[in-house]
């Protein structure tokens, strides 16, 4: 039986940012591009507990409410790369100083979602504050819910959503300005493939784009001068952009929030002007404290009008161009969702949408001129993203937290110069039985964390930590005073495995190997000509790579270096959606293989991998069969005895019950530099200065 309980979802730790912003919650103007229809409904968000025939699968929540006329079934999930981890927090103190901050966010709050029963809905809220914020679309109707003030029982207010808008609005970039800035760089094609595609079905990447929002001296005022509401406007307006971009597999990643509180650094008249000189302005002063791939700011100005966004054309990536501006002139989520979505669209290539050819389903597209709210990006969007993202690399990779530079400090969840542990947020330390929230070790406890710490106690000397994950791999074992697992060490590239075969990149890369993981046991590397015949027709099934979303064709000479071929294949394997098995046959000999296309969002399981044969003293290497690099051979196998084998750092890694250097005497394996900190802890603390095998199991 299904049960309803009403949610319950209170955050201590944002508890005095919850107190500012509930004074602001009741007052929100019912101004802007999107207008309240009728008076809202009061509903309480009630939670389905058990199963439910909507939800997709686990990790999903769910919620009734009742809106509209009827009860609604929402199924939401918490996004994963929303805010970085590393979000930084500038500001300015009274005498114009720069000040830095790296805020606690809570970071598992933010939601995606649908309605049950309507395939185009979308849903996106918030539950950071404990209560729902955000906007549901179903049944081409828009409606904003946020909490009711002072209200005991969880009451929220939901209010429908109507397009109007006061004074006649646009974009500032139309096309005569975008012809300017790309001064000739890029033409229309005359002959363009826009009427011949589809605008649903495009299987794309997932692609990453680091987001900086600078908001202006304009805004702040108008937020009651109050940083804390400026924050939560721009991770819930952050928030609807992202899901509105997860449409097209591009995952947005606020990483800074920068606050103009003192002023504005200059003076200026126009839209446009204000945008240039942001962009001058982060030339100098910005792009040197963060590493981001667009940059937009956030203004409310007076002479916001009539042009309310404009950015450079198509500069995502281009560190000095990569410039936005929206005029948000109201407190609404839908201002700032429709004008950023716009905004971040002129910089991710796409152009205003000509009503006689583009086309999305619905009525409005989300690149129409006059900067009307919609949820869908047009077949023209699309195409003019394509083209976009196979020139831009920065959008390929997901921002590493190791890369950013993180304030030290307690409770960031890493263990930092005289911290003895971390345990991260105030709930996160209360589950923690052996760190405490000074970020010391509790009473008794030798370490809080690691792959040999068990139970708050270091594992035992030559308990291994890491096995062997295969052939290539090496096993390493606690070292008996460390919580952590020693460095993870490979076989030194080079050493032959399986026969031709080398280790390469901690990899045993072999053909057959790649045939059984495609084709199941039994299936093996087919003959040469299987290569030569399908690997020069360059398209999806046999090819050396893209270029500009053209398949390339091998020359004969790489032709083992593209797509892997296989015979001896009994079983059709299931593969991922959109995924093709392709077999014929060449010179009498069975060839299978799989397609790949641009655009999809799975691993390519069926390239030949770089470091496999190619030929005697050949390898694959970035889809060319070339020489063997002189591999660095500092270290022999035969120096070590047959009791280990070389590794990455070209010393013996011994086995176990052997010891460095060469696998001669007695130890606890491993490779020297190991061997040798637990030979000097033992001396130093038991005088024993030999050892011994230890008792097998």
């Amino acid at each position: 039986m299904t049960v309803l309980e009403i949610l319950v979802h209170v955050k201590n730790t944002l508890l005095p940012l919850w107190l500012e912003l509930t004074l602001f919650l009741s007052v929100w103007p019912q101004t802007g591009i999107s207008q309240y229809h009728s008076p809202p409904e009061v509903v309480i968000p009630l939670r389905v507990m058990g199963t439910y025939r909507g939800v997709k699968d686990p990790g999903w929540t769910s919620y009734s409410l009742h809106f509209g006329g009827q009860r609604h079934i929402v199924h939401m999930k918490a996004k994963k790369h929303l805010v970085s981890r590393a979000l930084t927090l500038f500001t300015y103190n009274d005498q114009g100083a720069l000040l830095e901050d790296q805020p606690f966010v809570q970071n598992d709050c933010y939601y995606h979602g649908y309605v049950e029963g309507d395939p185009k809905s979308m849903v996106t809220l918030s539950t950071c504050l404990g209560s729902f914020q955000g906007m549901l679309q179903t049944n081409g109707t828009t409606y904003e819910i946020k909490p009711k003030v002072k209200s005991a029982t969880f009451e929220h207010l939901v209010y429908r959503m109507e397009n109007i808008q006061r004074t006649p609005v646009s974009c500032g970039l139309n096309k005569e300005k975008i012809a300017e800035q790309l001064k000739f760089q890029f033409q229309e094609n005359a002959d363009s493939t826009m009427m011949q595609v589809s605008y649903t079905g495009w299987w794309l990447h997932q692609w990453f784009l680091e987001l900086a929002i600078v908001v202006d001296h304009g805004r702040f005022i108008f937020r009651n001068s109050n940083a804390s509401i400026v924050e939560m406007d721009v991770f819930m307006g952050v928030n609807l952009v992202d899901d509105i971009y997860n449409s097209i597999n591009l995952d947005v990643i606020l990483i800074t929030i920068e606050i103009w509180n003192t002023g504005n650094p200059y003076t200026v008249t126009t839209t446009r002007h204000m945008m240039e000189q942001f962009c001058k302005w982060k030339k100098f002063s910005f792009n040197k404290r963060v590493a981001h791939d667009s940059a937009h700011i956030i203004v409310k100005q007076d002479f916001c009008i009539n042009d309310l966004t404009t950015s450079y054309f198509s500069e995502v990536c281009n560190i000095n161009l990569n410039c936005g501006l929206e005029c948000i002139m109201d407190d609404g989520l839908a201002s700032f969702r429709t004008y950023v979505t716009h905004g971040l669209g002129h910089a991710l290539g796409m152009m205003n949408d000509d009503d006689n050819y583009c086309t999305c389903g619905r009525n409005i597209c989300i690149m129409n001129k006059k900067l009307l709210p919609s949820d869908t990006f047009s077949n023209c969007s699309y195409e003019q993203f394509l083209k976009t993202i196979s020139r831009k690399n920065c959008l390929h990779n997901l921002p590493n937290v190791n890369d950013i530079t993180t304030k030290k400090r307690c409770g960031n969840g890493i263990t930092e110069d005289e911290e003895e542990c971390d345990c991260g947020s105030l709930k996160q330390c209360a589950e923690d039985t052996c760190c405490s929230e000074n970020c010391t070790l509790v009473s008794g406890a030798a370490c809080a964390s690691g792959l040999c710490c068990l139970n708050c106690q270091f594992m035992p000397s030559g308990t291994v930590c890491r096995e062997q994950d295969n052939l290539c791999d090496l096993p390493e074992w606690c070292n008996g005073t460390s919580g952590a697992c020693p460095e993870d060490v490979y076989v030194e590239e080079g050493i032959h495995c399986l026969g031709r075969n080398i280790c390469f990149q901690k990899k045993c890369k072999d053909r057959d190997e790649q045939c059984r993981k495609l084709f199941g046991e039994g299936a093996k590397n087919a003959h040469k000509n299987c290569y030569l015949a399908m690997n020069t027709r360059g398209d999806r099934f046999g090819h050396c790579g893209m270029k500009d979303t053209k398949y390339v064709r091998c020359h004969h000479k790489d032709a083992l270096c593209g797509r892997v071929q296989c015979e001896n294949v009994t079983v059709v394997p299931h593969l991922h959606n959109h995924s093709t098995v392709h077999s014929t046959h060449v010179d009498g000999y069975s060839c299978w293989s799989t397609d790949y296309h641009f655009g999809m969002n799975v691993p390519d399981i069926g390239e030949v991998k770089d470091g496999t044969e190619c030929g005697p003293d050949f390898l694959c290497l970035e889809r060319k069969c070339v020489f063997m690099p002189p591999w660095e051979q500092s270290c022999m196998p035969m120096f070590c005895n047959k009791r280990g084998i070389c590794n990455n750092k070209h010393h013996c890694h011994c086995d176990e019950y052997w010891a460095p250097p060469n696998c001669l005497k007695m130890g606890y394996g491993g490779f020297e530099e190991l061997a040798t900190l637990i030979t000097w802890i033992l001396a130093a603390e038991t005088g024993v200065t030999s050892l011994k095998p230890m008792n097998t199991k």
